[in-house]
């Protein structure tokens, strides 16, 4: 799947960086108002049935080490359904072609940017798993600073202390074990897949920029493309890396394989519907359904395996979601004075 977290980050990274994932001129995305309801029906689907379902499926040891093959159906599914969006009388986008050596590199880049967060949900509580995504943020802000010469406002980079002081305490007390043996706790495995997983997936959303722009293509149009390809780079490394479960060694009450059936269809709908979402609804909107998103995977986080609200990963949780609210909101402003600026224009050192 496409972590949800991730499409969250994305939200936060956009913002960080104006026009991140703006396609170029001649593949413009068309921005319409958007109903309250469809924000609600992508931030729902996204939060409750891709991480949920998901963190039931590798809750099973054989499925929690069956990763690639995990991707490699979410990506197969995805082109799909990207397929028959292509199709009339649909046709939401038109298909178009580009060099596969160029873009080896980013479906490469996509495969880290799906497997390690997969990783770190399936060896992770969802708790640590969210608050670990928050930044994101603050990785794509050194990125494009280091690539793109795009500094930060003092106080959206005061804000960041705080936000990754809350990640900080959050990885520490979610990760020391607790003698109820009901409830789980954050490994070191889940803490490198984390870490590794949020440098994969800041590195991919401020790579994937550059191929809008050098590609002409908007963002269907290049999901299109580079799902297959993914898909088609893990099958070589599926046969020695990943063990082969049985569907009934999926821990579901429902008929047998109905998780994966689910998941994956949910996983397809995000990595389509994310753009799309996030063009129409506007920056404002769609950084405050990312906080709301973050809040509602914490709460149920802690709600479902029944952790007390006492627990001292709750501190790091408030400072960590205060921390990137605040650098959101100054991060906007300043993004709103520099828009009011005359003859401004973005460049970059690539």
């Amino acid at each position: 799947m496409h972590d949800p977290e991730k499409d969250g980050g994305k939200e936060e990274a956009r913002d960080a960086s104006p026009g991140l994932l703006a396609p170029s001129d001649g593949a413009t995305e068309t921005k319409t108002a958007s109903h309250p309801l469809q924000v609600i029906a992508w931030m729902v689907v996204n939060t409750l049935a891709t991480v949920f379902t998901n963190k039931a499926i590798f809750s099973e040891p054989m499925w929690k080490q069956s990763q690639l093959k995990f991707a490699s159906i979410h990506f197969l599914t995805t082109w799909f359904i990207l397929f028959l969006l292509s199709r009339s009388p649909i046709g939401i986008f038109v298909p178009r072609r580009a060099p596969t050596l160029h873009l080896i590199p980013l479906a490469t880049a996509m495969c880290f940017n799906v497997i390690l967060p997969n990783l770190s949900l399936a060896y992770s509580t969802v708790t640590f798993y969210q608050i670990a995504r928050i930044l994101l943020t603050p990785t794509v802000a050194i990125m494009n600073f280091v690539l793109y010469d795009q500094g930060l406002p003092r106080g959206a980079l005061l804000s960041l202390i705080p936000t990754c002081l809350g990640v900080g305490m959050v990885t520490y007390y979610d990760s020391i074990p607790v003698e109820d043996d009901a409830t789980k706790t954050t490994s070191l495995l889940g803490i490198i897949f984390a870490f590794t997983g949020v440098f994969a997936s800041s590195l991919y959303t401020v790579g994937i920029a550059g191929y809008h722009r050098k590609l002409n293509m908007n963002s269907m149009q290049l999901l299109f493309l580079q799902a297959p390809m993914a898909c088609f780079l893990l099958l070589f490394f599926i046969p020695f890396v990943d063990r082969l479960p049985s569907l009934q060694h999926v821990p579901l009450r429902l008929s047998k394989g109905m998780l994966i059936v689910l998941s994956t269809l949910f996983a397809s709908l995000v990595n389509i519907s994310q753009f799309y979402i996030v063009a129409q609804t506007g920056p404002v909107s769609s950084t405050v359904v990312g906080h709301i998103k973050t809040c509602i995977i914490v709460g149920l986080g802690w709600a479902i395996p029944g952790r007390p609200m006492s627990d001292k990963s709750a501190l790091g949780v408030l400072i960590a979601v205060a921390g990137i609210t605040s650098y959101s909101s100054k991060m906007l402003k300043h993004k709103r004075e520099k828009a009011n600026e005359p003859g401004v224009v973005a460049t970059g050192k690539i």
